[in-house]
């Protein structure tokens, strides 16, 4: 379950459904990670911490499945002396992780200065003051997302095929609905088949209502999502749009008349707009990211894939060169296995 992902609650019954508000996020203690969703404010008691272990847990499967990327740069402080050899294998073993021309060079000056500073001299000390270089780095991409300011909150998912972003749906649908949030699919990617099956699936999983139509228009099927979740007071609307490449311009196009369509249905919405990007394609992953916010204006990103790959210094690069926020990271297939980003916990487990 997301750390500090609370339900949306009222405190007090009201008669008109008109007027709805949230819950609080309780306030994390210092060294824990942010909400996953936060919520519109009540005077409330706030809910207790979840369990350490469980955040443990997660953190032992970050760990691992950033094992790939982070061995060869760790493998740079195994030696007894800071000079210009170990800072040029730091910068090769950081270009190799796709970390970036331009987030290198950065982290480079400032661990420099950092080390200056900290008298440091022992290549142990310096591998520590890369991870607080790290995770100022990271620290802009670390923001909630937030559910309950909308009724419904309008979230549009996009991605390349592959990506798993039908998957990354079913699992933030299952953390919501868990949650007590209710959930409304909109199976908008008719542009692949099964796909509308697959979100079928998690509908039913999850006990949510899906709205679909066999070959219909993305649009008209998202416009009717967004009408029957105002209608039926559902909290959040998840749009699942057509999974395309960027250079695919026609396809492209499509995303840009879904999102004018939602506004239509809702001329507060979309209120989230998320890309889903495969942790495995490195620099690619950030010319998608650069391509899709061109084209839809991205509010949050969702990670996957990050277990076995080598690549994963490509959150260095996206806060380097195109900031926009990490709501979830993604290192497995099983539910437990999408999480909240949070920028001192990856600087930690890319360096462990």
């Amino acid at each position: 379950m997301f750390s500090f992902f609370k339900k949306k609650s009222p405190l007090v019954e009201v008669q008109s459904p008109a007027v709805t508000s949230a819950r609080p996020v309780a306030q994390p203690v210092a060294a824990t990670p942010p909400p996953a969703i936060t919520s519109s404010p009540l005077p409330t008691q706030p809910e207790p911490a979840p369990a350490p272990a469980a955040r443990q847990g997660w953190m032992d499967r970050l760990k691992a499945g950033l094992r790939k990327t982070g061995s060869s740069i760790t493998t740079v402080f195994t030696g007894t002396r800071i000079d210009d050899d170990l800072y040029e294998e730091l910068e090769t073993a950081l270009l190799v992780a796709d970390t970036g021309v331009k987030a290198t060079e950065h982290l480079l000056q400032d661990l420099k200065r950092r080390v200056k500073e900290a008298k440091a001299t022992e290549p142990s000390q310096v591998k520590t003051l890369l991870a607080d270089a790290i995770t100022d780095l990271l620290l802009p991409l670390q923001k909630p997302l937030t559910i309950g300011d909308h009724q419904p909150t309008v979230i549009m998912v996009a991605g390349v095929n592959g990506a798993g972003k039908t998957t990354s749906i079913g699992k933030l649908t299952k953390h919501l609905s868990d949650e007590g949030l209710s959930v409304l699919l909109a199976a908008a990617d008719t542009f692949r088949a099964a796909a509308k099956e697959q979100l079928a699936v998690w509908a039913t999983r999850n006990t949510v209502e899906i709205v679909s139509q066999q070959g219909g228009d993305p649009a008209a099927v998202s416009f009717d999502a967004v009408s029957a979740g105002r209608a039926r007071g559902r909290d959040v609307v998840l749009v699942d749009t057509a999974g395309r490449l960027p250079t695919q311009l026609h396809l492209m196009e499509e995303l840009k008349k879904i999102k004018r369509v939602v506004q239509k249905a809702d001329s507060t919405a979309p209120h989230e707009v998320l890309l889903v990007i495969d942790g495995n394609t490195g620099q690619n992953a950030l010319a998608q990211v650069k391509a899709f916010d061109d084209t839809l204006g991205l509010t949050g990103l969702i990670v996957t894939k990050l277990d076995g790959t080598a690549k994963g210094g490509v959150l260095c690069a996206i806060a380097r060169e195109k900031p926009i926020p990490v709501y979830f990271i993604g290192v497995g297939e099983k539910l437990e296995d999408l999480e909240t980003f949070n920028a001192r916990e990856f600087a930690l487990a890319l360096l462990s």
